[in-house]
């Protein structure tokens, strides 16, 4: 069985530029010191922290009103990346508390019916501030996220997150998150310099190393996505093989599909859900918050994967969050959530997230995130019958193989 993991890669979301155009800033609104554990908070202090650092507002305003807010920064920005001060890794260092061994209050939130934590509000801390190392995560002990950014490109950061739970005496690792965030000028309507980083030490070497090879990946699965490229012809021959497995021996006819044993159709193994976006649930910059989305997206994975399997599954791997666009404060947020492959124990779910703009009735990608289940028994395989759901499985495939070389 795999070790769990979470991983959290090729994400992209919007920074604002007015962090990275001054002196050091951290959520304390200075350079912190990791050697003196500084810039830590609690948790729930971190949005409006970040609110002051970006000035933002802390009311809920329509985008209009909040974008014309927002013109005023553009002189602030940097015309070339040199111009901007060099940054060390320690510079952005921030470590933040979340008391559930002494806050009862704060702990009821975290509760799932099991008595355990809800890993979608675990999504939701990682975004305002991924290998999964711990499987169990106790209700009742303090949990500690710290974090720093590790590279940078031109417009574009790379930052990790760590997650520990103090439990018998110590904080332990419980799980590590990857994102990746791009800057955007004040209107959002193209991108930003950042402040160039400076590595000091081998370890510090090793991580901005990382970071160029993460690049990279992201860049040849870009290249080599199904939407964009045909299967390699290995892909070929199994999506061949699924199909000559479903037709019916006695009438020898394309038309003709059977479901083979042990087996269910994809189009049963949809899970679909409507999310109406209030500002309630509102990022520091007016936009529905990342946090959110990757939490309702997670959860009804999950579920689909509970109702496919016939019992409750444990996550093993999340990888591959894209944020293409950003969700606004209205909108009609549909989320389908989709079984695309099984094998043995394992259960991979795609959930795919999209705005409808109720007056045109056009339908816009903003997320797609994919899951990787584990159950306690063997699962019926996924079948595909249409060309379209055929790439569904093999991009599956593709994100399962991923997650079991990274084992």
């Amino acid at each position: 069985m795999l070790s769990p993991r979470f991983r959290f890669l090729g994400s992209v979301a919007s920074l604002t530029t007015r962090t990275f155009s001054r002196g050091p800033v951290s959520l304390q609104g200075k350079a912190p010191d990791m050697s003196e554990g500084n810039a830590h908070l609690l948790m729930s202090n971190v949005r409006n922290r970040l609110r002051e650092i970006v000035g933002a507002s802390t009311n809920w305003r329509d985008h209009q009103q909040a974008l014309a807010d927002r013109l005023s920064l553009s002189n602030q920005l940097a015309g070339s990346q040199d111009e901007l001060p060099v940054r060390r890794m320690k510079d952005s260092y921030i470590e933040a508390h979340l008391p559930l061994g002494t806050d009862p209050t704060l702990r009821e939130k975290y509760l799932n019916y099991l008595k355990g934590v809800r890993f979608g509000r675990i999504l939701e801390d990682l975004d305002s501030l991924a290998d999964m190392r711990k499987q169990i995560i106790h209700p009742d002990c303090d949990i500690k996220f710290t974090g720093h950014v590790t590279w940078v490109g031109k417009t574009s950061i790379e930052a990790k997150m760590h997650m520990s739970q103090y439990h018998g005496g110590a904080y332990t690792p419980v799980l590590d998150a990857t994102f990746v965030m791009v800057a955007r000028d004040p209107e959002n309507k193209r991108a930003a310099f950042v402040n160039p980083l400076k590595p000091e030490g081998i370890e510090e070497e090793k991580l901005f190393h990382q970071g160029e090879i993460n690049k990279t990946r992201r860049i040849e699965l870009s290249t080599a996505s199904l939407l964009k490229v045909a299967p390699t012809a290995e892909e070929r021959k199994i999506v061949h093989s699924l199909f000559l497995n479903t037709l019916d021996s006695k009438t020898v006819s394309f038309r003709s599909r059977v479901l083979p044993p042990n087996s269910v159709w994809m189009e049963d193994a949809k899970v679909k859900g409507l999310e109406i976006c209030h500002p309630q649930e509102r990022n520091i910059f007016n936009r529905i918050f990342g946090g959110f989305l990757m939490r309702k997206a997670y959860e009804l994975g999950w579920a689909n994967a509970c109702v496919y399997g016939g019992c409750r599954p444990n996550l093993v791997a999340v990888d591959d969050i894209l944020f293409r666009k950003p969700v606004e404060i209205g909108s009609l947020l549909l989320l389908s959530s989709q079984v695309c492959y099984t094998e043995g124990k394992y259960i991979q779910v795609r959930v795919h997230t999209e705005v409808l703009d109720p007056l045109t009735r056009q339908h816009n990608t903003t997320n797609v995130f994919h899951f990787t289940f584990v159950t306690d028994k063997d699962v019926p395989n996924i079948v595909p019958q249409s060309y379209g759901e055929s790439m569904l499985y093999l991009d599956g495939k593709r994100h399962f193989n991923q997650t079991l070389e990274s084992q």
